[in-house]
């Protein structure tokens, strides 16, 4: 089965999925949002303190692409812009808190290494 999708092709719905989520900081945007509804740029920034701030835009756009996130502009000065998970990004929470449960018993086992 070949699957095309934003100008790509896969093998697998597995491929696709892990093109959509994979990379370094989209399962912390994720999860960030699924612990609060709502985010702004700066509350991720203070959150994601590693990630400099085109390649959080980056990233945001990617997922909003994906329709995983929904990013609301609002029509005032200085421009308020806010990002959520949509229905879709939502049912992702199984998984990305099974890779947050995975990524505690991975750092027990390399510190009994």
């Amino acid at each position: 089965m070949l699957i095309e999708y934003n100008n790509k092709e896969f093998h697998t719905s597995k491929d696709l999925a892990l093109s959509v989520v994979g990379g370094r900081w989209k399962i912390a945007i994720i999860y960030h949002l699924l612990q609060t509804d709502v985010l702004r740029l700066n509350e991720f920034e203070e959150k994601l303190p590693d990630i400099n701030q085109r390649m959080l835009i980056r990233q945001l756009r990617e997922l909003e692409n994906d329709r995983l996130i929904e990013r609301i502009v609002y029509p005032v000065v200085p421009p308020k812009v806010e990002y959520k998970l949509t229905d879709m990004g939502r049912t992702l929470d199984k998984v990305v808190y099974a890779i947050c449960d995975w990524g505690d018993e991975y750092l027990k086992f390399i510190e009994k290494s």
